[in-house]
C-alpha cells in the first residue's frame, strides 16, 4: 500500500457510506430469528420519505453488521470489525446487553468472516468505538421494540403495559407474565432496518455500560486454547520458505535450486519472482531454503541511520497547507522572544508478537485461508486479484491476532500463501520469522520536525509555524489558540528506503513529542512552570479539566524532585480523546541511562464502555510508548535493513515499566471516543521533557538514548 493510500485510509472521511452490499446474500446463510441490519455509513439514520424508501430497496443499502436474536434466545452480533487486543469483543457485547436487556453470557460476536459478516474496510484508527458501539446500540433498541410488539401480541395487551428485561418481555405489574426472547423468535425470521434513530439510554439508567469486565476471551487466550493463524494445521499441509532478497530493491541475478531439490519430500517452486521451498516438515523447508543459492543486483545506499534526515529534508519537498490562521509574519512581529528547533524521529516497527502469517488451501474450487489481518475484506480482495479468481471464491476466516498496531493491514503473506497454494495444489502455512517480519514490515515512517514559535511578555503564545516532513498531519491541530499558526505537511517521491504506513496513531507521536518539547522549551525560557504555561495558552476548558485531573492525581509540585530526578508533561489528542500524561524519571548523569519511575495519564475520552478494558489499553500503550521514547530504533543503511531480531531492537521490559495510573473524566452522558491509541501518542514528549527536569539535557530526536542525553549533557 503506498503513502497516498495509506492517507487516504486515515485521514479521508470516516463517514463515507461503505461499498454497497448484498443483503440478500447474507440473509440467507442465516437461520430464524429477529435479524436487524444496520450500516456505518451515515444513510443508516438519515430521515426519509416513504417515497424515498420506495426508491431504494433494502438489498441496496450499504451494510456493515447485523444483529441477529436466535430461536434459542441467544444473540449474535455479524461485524466486519475484529478483534486484536484492543478489547472490541467485549465493549460491543456491554452495549449490547445494556440496550438489548440481555445477559452479556447470552451473546456471541462473529467478527470478521467474509463469508459470515457484511463487508468493512478494516479495523483501524480507534474507529470501532467512536462510530460502530451507537450504531450498535441502536440496533439493539430496534430489536428491544421489536420484541416488544411480538411480546404484547402474544401476551395480549398493550406495549405500553410492558418491559425488557434479562432476555424476557415482562409486565410491569405482574413479573409472572412474561415471554422469552427464545419464544418470541421461535419459528420467525423477521428482518428489520434501522431507519431513524431510537432513544438511547442516559448514563443514569446504565446496569453493563461503565462497568469494569474483564476480557471475554482472556480464559482462552492466557490459558493456551485461543487459535492464532500459526495454529491452524491442514491434513497434508506443507510450511513454505520463501527465498527473500537481502535488500529492498534487490534484483534477482540469477538462482540455482540444484541442491535444493535434491532434499526427501521437498517442493521448490520458482515462478514470477516466487521462490519458496515446500515441506510437511518446517524444518525440512527451512533446510531446503538455505540450500537454494541466489545472487541479486542491490541498490546503492542514497542515505542510511544517522543521515536519513538530511536526505527527508532534500527529497520530501511537495507541501500542503493544512492549518493556518491569522498572519505568521505579523506574529513574530509582535513576539518578544522567538524560539526555533528541529525535531527528529526515526523509523519504528512494530514488533508484534505474533509475526506475519497465513494458512490456505482449496475446498473445491473456492480458497479458503486464515490470516493474522486488520482487514479481511481488503485481504480477501488482494487474494482474489492476485489469483484472478471472483471475489466470492476467496473466503477469509477470522481467528485470533497476536497484535496489529497498524502493521497487519497490509498483508503481503497473505499474498504469498495463495499463490503457493494454487501453484502446489496443497494446503500451505506462511508465517513469517522475526527477521522477515523486520524486514517486509511497515515502519512508522521516519520524520523531521521544523518549529518555530514566538512569545510575547507574560507567556502567551503569538505565533507557531509547524513544518512536518513525512508524519503526516495528526495531531497537528492546535489546542493552544495561537492567533497566528501555519502547519505545513510535506511529503515525497522515493524518500524511503523501505514501505512505511500506521503505526499506532500514525504521525501523531512524532508530531506531539516536536509539539510538547518544544512548548516546554518556551516555558522554560521565561522562567515558568511549564504546567503553569500549558495552562495560561490551552483555553479549551475541557484540556484545563484534564490538566487539573492528572495533576491532582499525580500530586503535582512546582518544587524539585530530587537529584537527577524529573517530572514532564505532554498534552495530546487522538480519535477525539484527550491525553495528559505526567512521567517521571531518573537519569544517571554518568551513564545517562534513565529509569522510568512513574505515569500518570489522565483522558477525557467521553463515554468509559469498559473502564478494566480502557485501563487495559491505556497502559498497554504507554508501556508501547516507553519503547519507541527510549530505545526503538531501526538500523538500516538504505535498502538493507540490519536490525534484525530483537537483540537489537529493544522493547520495553516488564523489569523497567513504572507504577501506571490511569484516570478517567466523568463524561458518560458524551458520546465513547476513541481509546487504542490515544494514550500512546504523549509519551515522548513527556519523557523528554522529564529528562530535561532531570539533569538538563534537552534531547530533540527519538528515541531519548543515553548517548544522546550524554551529548545533550556536553
Amino acid at each position: 500500500m503506498n503513502e497516498k493510500q495509506i492517507n487516504k485510509l486515515y485521514f479521508g472521511d470516516v463517514d463515507r457510506p461503505v461499498r454497497s452490499m448484498d443483503r440478500r446474500n447474507f440473509i440467507k446463510k442465516l437461520g430464524g430469528g429477529l435479524i436487524i441490519v444496520f450500516s456505518l455509513s451515515t444513510l443508516a439514520f438519515k430521515s426519509r420519505s416513504e417515497d424515498d424508501h420506495d426508491k431504494r430497496s433494502d438489498e441496496e443499502l450499504d451494510l456493515n453488521a447485523y444483529l441477529r436474536i436466535k430461536e434459542d434466545g441467544t444473540v449474535d452480533c455479524y461485524t466486519g470489525k475484529i478483534e486484536m487486543g484492543q478489547g472490541i469483543i467485549t465493549s460491543l457485547a456491554q452495549v449490547l446487553s445494556e440496550e438489548l436487556e440481555v445477559p452479556m453470557n447470552t451473546i456471541n460476536m462473529v467478527m470478521g468472516d467474509t463469508d459470515l459478516c457484511p463487508y468493512d474496510a478494516g479495523t483501524w484508527g480507534s474507529l470501532t468505538t467512536r462510530f460502530f458501539d451507537p450504531l450498535l446500540r441502536a440496533a439493539a433498541v430496534e430489536a428491544k421494540g421489536e420484541l416488544l410488539k411480538m411480546g404484547a401480541a402474544k401476551l395480549r395487551c398493550q406495549e405500553s403495559e410492558l418491559l425488557n428485561k434479562g432476555g424476557f418481555v415482562i409486565s410491569k405489574t405482574n413479573s409472572a407474565q412474561r415471554v422469552s426472547y427464545a419464544e418470541l423468535t421461535k419459528g420467525e425470521k423477521i428482518v428489520k432496518t434501522i431507519s431513524s434513530p431510537p432513544i438511547l439510554k442516559k448514563a443514569k439508567d446504565f446496569k453493563t455500560i461503565g462497568q469494569p469486565i474483564i476480557s471475554t476471551d482472556a480464559i482462552k487466550k492466557v490459558s493456551g486454547q485461543a487459535i492464532y493463524t500459526s495454529d491452524i494445521q491442514l491434513p497434508g499441509m506443507l510450511y513454505a520458505y520463501i527465498k527473500r532478497p537481502p535488500a529492498h530493491g534487490a534484483q534477482l541475478k540469477s538462482v540455482d535450486i540444484t541442491r535444493a531439490k535434491t532434499l526427501k519430500g521437498i517442493t521448490i517452486i520458482n515462478e514470477d519472482g516466487l521462490i519458496a521451498a515446500l515441506h510437511e516438515d518446517l524444518l525440512m523447508a527451512e533446510e531446503a531454503m538455505v540450500k537454494i543459492k541466489a545472487e541479486w543486483d542491490i541498490p546503492a545506499a542514497k542515505a542510511d541511520s544517522e543521515s536519513i534526515f538530511d536526505h527527508i529534508l532534500t527529497t520530501a519537498t511537495n507541501s500542503r497547507t493544512t492549518e493556518e490562521k491569522g498572519d505568521l509574519s505579523i506574529g513574530f512581529e509582535q513576539s518578544e522572544q522567538i524560539i526555533e528547533a528541529t525535531y527528529l524521529d526515526g523509523y519504528k516497527a512494530h514488533a508484534s508478537i505474533e509475526t506475519h502469517a497465513a494458512t490456505a488451501q482449496f475446498e473445491g474450487d473456492k480458497l479458503v485461508m486464515w490470516a493474522s489481518t486488520q482487514t479481511p475484506f481488503g485481504t480477501r480482495e488482494a487474494v482474489a486479484n492476485a489469483l484472478n479468481m471472483p471475489i466470492d471464491k476467496v473466503h477469509i476466516k477470522q481467528v485470533f491476532i497476536g497484535g496489529g498496531f497498524g502493521g497487519k493491514i497490509y498483508n503481503q503473506q497473505a499474498i504469498e500463501c495463495a499463490k503457493l497454494t494454487k501453484i502446489s495444489g496443497k494446503p500451505v502455512q506462511v508465517a513469517w520469522s522475526r527477521r522477515e517480519e523486520f524486514m517486509y514490515d511497515c515502519f512508522r515512517p521516519a520524520a523531521v520536525i521544523k518549529v518555530k514559535a514566538g512569545l510575547q511578555g507574560g507567556g502567551k503564545l503569538k505565533a507557531w509555524s509547524f513544518d512536518v516532513y513525512c508524519a503526516g498531519p495528526r495531531g497537528t491541530q492546535d489546542f493552544y489558540n495561537v492567533p497566528n499558526v501555519k502547519t505545513q505537511i510535506f511529503r515525497g517521491k522515493e524518500v524511503h528506503p523501505f514501505a512505511t504506513g500506521a503505526w499506532r496513531a500514525p504521525g501523531n507521536n512524532t508530531t506531539t513529542f516536536a509539539r510538547e518539547s518544544h512548548i516546554d522549551v518556551l516555558a522554560h525560557s521565561i522562567g515558568m512552570d511549564p504546567i503553569e504555561f500549558r495552562l495560561l495558552n490551552a483555553e479549551d476548558l475541557k484540556i484545563k479539566r484534564t490538566i487539573k485531573l492528572a495533576t491532582d492525581t499525580f500530586g503535582y509540585k512546582k518544587a524539585q524532585t530530587g537529584t537527577n530526578r524529573g517530572c514532564g508533561m505532554a498534552i495530546g489528542t487522538d480519535a477525539g480523546t484527550i491525553v495528559v500524561l505526567i512521567a517521571e524519571v531518573e537519569v544517571n548523569p554518568a551513564t545517562g541511562v534513565v529509569t522510568p519511575l512513574r505515569m500518570v495519564c489522565a483522558q477525557d475520552m467521553g463515554q468509559v464502555v469498559n473502564p478494566h478494558g480502557a485501563i487495559v489499553q491505556t497502559e498497554g500503550g504507554l508501556t508501547m510508548g516507553l519503547g519507541y521514547a527510549l530505545y526503538e530504533d531501526v538500523e538500516f543503511n538504505w535498502g538493507t535493513v540490519e536490525t534484525q531480531n530483537f537483540d537489537s531492537y529493544e522493547i520495553t521490559k516488564m523489569a523497567v515499566t513504572p507504577p501506571i495510573e490511569c484516570v478517567f473524566a466523568d463524561d458518560m452522558d458524551s458520546p465513547p471516543q476513541g481509546g487504542g491509541e490515544p494514550a500512546i501518542v504523549t509519551v515522548g514528549g513527556a519523557i523528554a521533557n522529564a529528562v530535561f527536569h532531570a539533569c538538563g539535557a534537552r534531547v530533540k530526536q527519538m528515541p531519548v538514548t543515553p548517548q544522546r542525553i550524554l551529548e545533550a549533557l556536553r
